[in-house]
């Protein structure tokens, strides 16, 4: 089942700002007030690649995780007048409705269910701990990404290749022509400032 994407500039999303919500919260209010589909565009590509490895996680295979993940954000789109988010995470929001497809699914075929979902079927509770779980990991990521931002860009690209990367100090230089004391200082350099950032940030 293909699922269309709304795609273009976006103009306005709605009234609520980042400083209020999450990206993905402006996001999900934007297509819930205002049925705005390159809102939704941007949930679809935000959501469907973490959906497919989440549905994956269960044993099925890589098709049947694609139909599930478009069956899901068709959801999404359908139901967005129910989203809360004063009741709810956007994210916990649409894995519990993943999860849910999910057992439809294995109902349907008869087969054993997974033992995660099996224990998340008796305790509910189980499912938005494990949503919010993936949530913070989410976010976590995104508190880095906007931390490294903050760093001059010559410390940036050192640090960026000595760990996102995984170069070591003599493959930098080779890479760059840098001297090995300046790679050296400007990691050193990043990191102390990076450190400040993320406290800054989480503070």
């Amino acid at each position: 089942m293909a699922l269309k994407r709304g795609r273009g500039k976006r103009d306005r999303l709605n009234d609520a700002t980042q400083t209020e919500y999450s990206d993905q919260t402006v996001w999900m209010l934007a297509v819930k007030n205002n049925r705005d589909r390159v809102a939704f565009g941007m949930i679809f590509d935000f959501y469907a690649p973490r959906l497919k490895g989440f549905v994956m996680r269960t044993g099925v295979s890589g098709a049947q995780a694609e139909e599930i993940v478009q069956e899901v954000l068709l959801t999404v789109w359908r139901k967005a007048d129910q989203f809360d988010p004063h009741r709810a995470q956007v994210s916990s929001w649409i894995y519990q409705i993943a999860r849910n497809r999910q057992i439809d699914v294995i109902r349907k075929e008869s087969r054993v269910m997974p033992e995660e979902l099996s224990t998340d079927l008796k305790d509910e509770g189980a499912s938005h701990e494990d949503a919010s779980q993936i949530m913070a990991v989410e976010q976590e990521a995104e508190t880095l990404r906007m931390a490294l931002a903050r760093l001059k860009p010559g410390q940036r690209e050192m640090v960026e290749k000595a760990y996102l990367g995984e170069l070591s100090h003599s493959e930098i230089q080779a890479e760059t022509g840098l001297p090995l004391g300046t790679i050296k200082s400007r990691i050193r350099l990043g990191l102390e400032k990076l450190r400040h950032e993320l406290k800054e940030l989480r503070s």
